[in-house]
């Protein structure tokens, strides 16, 4: 039923205890979480005041696109949170709708079912929104070289399983991974590596073409790894086209949203979000507005069409989201640092 989705922490007995971390490593377990808060000392919210900056250097050769990227929060609707009863089975934290692969590696649960059974009560486990930007992993930042050719070099932060996602892609690329301070990262988060690859090879493509389609030079073609195919086009105006093939259409109106979806969290990478990270690796942007997240008003208009084929359905707003990327770095002139700070068209500030 439209709206009744729900959250993890919906669900939970009204009687039971709420946990939240404690910042040294423990929990803080009270009947309610405010009362948990005040225990914590905690203080909700807080905003840096330096810009976020890439943390890798490009690496040295003659190249015909580089591009660095940032640190970026996932931003996921709902923080972690999970409950359990003595003796039960602890509540997926993936209730409403998941996170891009952000909590495939959270322990709510783990710790849900731990303090009920300590305390011989419900108690359900809630992360603020702070402690999700703190221990959350993150998409790991990268600073590549790509050649005329295609080859090239990506420098990545050291991440279980990164170069192996990039070399499924983009074997031509050489990848170097590069220990730095900062928050932990994973190859889980949406399409990490293998998007950056795929955005760099369209955005090749693009520079080499250069060609108006209906008067609009700005256009991205990436092929998924399953097959889906998406190509977005940028108007001139600013309007953003999207075709896809990703197999047989399952719900039209869901992976339009989904396509729509992917558009959105590509301009944001590119024009204006980031995190500002310390050198000691502490992250000083904590609330939502702080990562700079596109804002609605800021969306272009989207135009999505859908083409029913005969292979089987396939995730098809991955494709999408590596297109939009390449198509509004392309429409942008290819800047090096990500984010540009720029409008889709490289106009005006983005506003944060």
């Amino acid at each position: 039923m439209l709206g009744r989705a729900g959250f993890s922490e919906d669900t939970a007995p009204s009687d039971a205890l709420v946990a939240i971390p404690n910042g040294e490593g423990g929990w803080v377990v009270a009947g309610s979480l405010p009362e948990a808060r005040a225990l914590a000392g905690k203080v909700q919210g807080r905003h840096g005041t330096t810009s976020p900056e890439p943390p890798l250097a490009l690496p040295e050769g003659d190249w015909e696109l580089t591009l660095r990227t940032g640190w970026v929060e996932p931003a996921y609707l709902e923080t972690d949170a999970s409950w359990c009863e003595p003796g039960g089975e602890p509540f997926t934290s993936l209730a409403n709708g998941g996170a891009f692969g952000g909590k495939l590696t959270t322990d709510v649960g783990r710790v849900a079912r731990e303090l009920a059974y300590e305390h011989r009560q419900a108690v359900r486990v809630v992360l603020s929104r702070e402690d999700v930007v703190r221990t959350g992993p993150k998409r790991p930042p990268v600073a590549a070289g790509i050649r005329s050719d295609g080859s090239g070099v990506i420098r990545v932060v050291r991440t279980d399983g990164i170069a192996e996602a990039i070399a499924r892609v983009a074997p031509q690329l050489v990848v170097e991974e590069v220990d730095v301070v900062g928050p932990p990262t994973s190859v889980d988060i949406r399409g990490a590596g293998v998007v950056e690859a795929q955005l760099l090879l369209a955005a090749l493509d693009a520079k080499k073409n250069a060609q108006a389609i209906d008067g609009e030079a700005h256009v991205a073609s990436v092929t998924s790894e399953d097959g889906a195919v998406a190509t977005v086009v940028i108007g001139l105006d600013g309007g953003i086209r999207v075709d896809l093939r990703c197999g047989r259409l399952l719900d039209a109106i869901v992976l339009r949203s989904y396509a729509i979806g992917a558009v959105h969290m590509a301009l944001g990478w590119v024009t204006s979000e980031g995190l500002s990270v310390g050198e000691d690796g502490t992250i000083s942007d904590l609330t939502i507005r702080s990562f700079g997240v596109l804002r609605s008003a800021d969306m272009p208009h989207v135009e999505v069409t859908l083409h029913e084929e005969d292979g089987e359905p396939v995730n098809g707003s991955d494709a999408v989201f590596a297109a939009t990327a390449a198509a509004v770095w392309s429409a942008q002139g290819w800047p090096t640092d990500w984010p540009t700070g720029r409008s889709v068209l490289g106009g005006e500030p983005v506003t944060q």
